[in-house]
């Protein structure tokens, strides 16, 4: 009988990590007893990144559903005069459903809309409280931090890796609002004198582009950290490390990326070319296709401002860049694990190796 059971295979061991059944030291294990047993010593799964954003219809609905519900929660506070009490009122009724939603029924979505809601709460709250005309900006700081505080707790209480892209976005929104100027933001309508694209530049804006640069390489590192301690992302710290990259990267390539374009002339262009080469091989090293993913859109950006001043907004120009772009992306999901294989094949060993995804150690 145990001869016809059906296939177990990596996402049965996530689920069962995701319930709790087993760890994720144990999920390796049986990963590793599997691998053994097939003659084979490193597993190479051609599969995708593991990414859930929702495992089907009813969690939308559901997530509908809360929508509509809080806005009902709302309108019925305000019309009994609780408005000031609004949103810690929506909050704790977040922590509450949390309980159901997160823990009992782990829907993903669901959980993600009350993760928001949660943090949005806490941070109108704070500033509602410490708001001051004489020193707005700390109480904005403030609020942020306190946000950011109310998200780690949220995180530790019901493990969702969702969460930590939430408390990123609260320090992100407390390192800004500590180090911009009137002058930097005044970039993002035109009034400032660089204008947007120079809001990252280290030369131009050095403390806010600094700021930037300063936090994502913080959320790599912290990525990192959550990557190497589940290398065959099984469980949450892989989907946690994947919220977290998406934090990295646009903060990482935002500054790393204008910086070097601003410097003009052929040595901006050729240094803006090498950085994204650097970019797409660091993806390939640490296997995260949602690296390199978050970094396109503003590798696109870039590449549009080179347009627009070399050869103007001409239709041919444009369809150049986007046959040249798209083959690149294309090519490069369709042949990611044989070239990443290659990769870390002609790489000499190095600190952490041993602890980044399994490849292919023979051709």
């Amino acid at each position: 009988m145990a001869d016809e059971l059906r296939p177990f295979g990596n996402a049965d061991l996530r689920a069962a990590v995701a319930a709790n059944i087993l760890t994720e030291a144990q999920a390796a294990s049986v990963i590793a007893l599997a691998d053994d047993r097939a003659g084979r010593r490193v597993a190479m799964p051609a599969e995708d990144e593991p990414f859930e954003f929702f495992r089907g219809f009813s969690e939308i609905f559901v997530s509908i559903g809360l929508l509509i519900l809080f806005g009902g929660v709302a309108g019925f506070v305000a019309l009994v005069g609780g408005i000031i009490l609004l949103p810690l009122i929506c909050a704790a009724i977040a922590w509450w459903w949390a309980g159901y939603f997160t823990l009992k029924r782990r829907m993903n979505l669901p959980s993600m809309v009350l993760a928001v809601t949660f943090g949005a709460g806490l941070y109108t709250s704070a500033v509602m409280l410490l708001v001051n005309e004489d020193s707005p900006r700390f109480a904005v700081v403030a609020s942020f931090l306190i946000a950011a505080a109310g998200m780690a707790l949220w995180y530790r209480r019901f493990r969702l890796p969702f969460s930590a892209f939430v408390l990123g976005c609260f320090l992100l929104g407390a390192i800004y609002t500590t180090t911009a100027s009137f002058d930097s933001l005044g970039g993002f309508i035109g009034s400032s004198r660089f204008g947007v694209d120079g809001l990252f530049d280290l030369r131009e804006s050095p403390q806010f582009a600094l700021a930037t640069l300063g936090f994502g390489i913080g959320a790599f590192l912290v990525a990192m950290w959550f990557d190497t301690c589940d290398p065959h992302r099984l469980g949450r710290h892989a989907a946690t490390a994947f919220w977290l990259h998406m934090l990295a990267a646009p903060a990482l390539v935002n500054t790393v990326a204008l910086t070097l374009y601003n410097v003009g002339g052929a040595l901006g262009i050729v240094t803006l070319a090498l950085s994204l080469v650097a970019i797409a091989a660091m993806a390939l090293v640490i296997d995260r296709r949602s690296f390199l993913t978050a970094a396109i859109g503003y590798i696109a950006i870039v590449l549009g401002w080179i347009v627009r001043s070399s050869s103007g907004d001409s239709a041919e120009s444009w369809t150049l860049i986007a046959i040249v772009l798209g083959a690149f992306v294309t090519a490069l999901g369709t042949w990611w694990v044989p070239l990443r294989s290659a990769l870390m094949r002609a790489l000499p060993d190095f600190p952490g190796k041993s602890r980044l995804p399994p490849y292919a150690e023979t051709k």
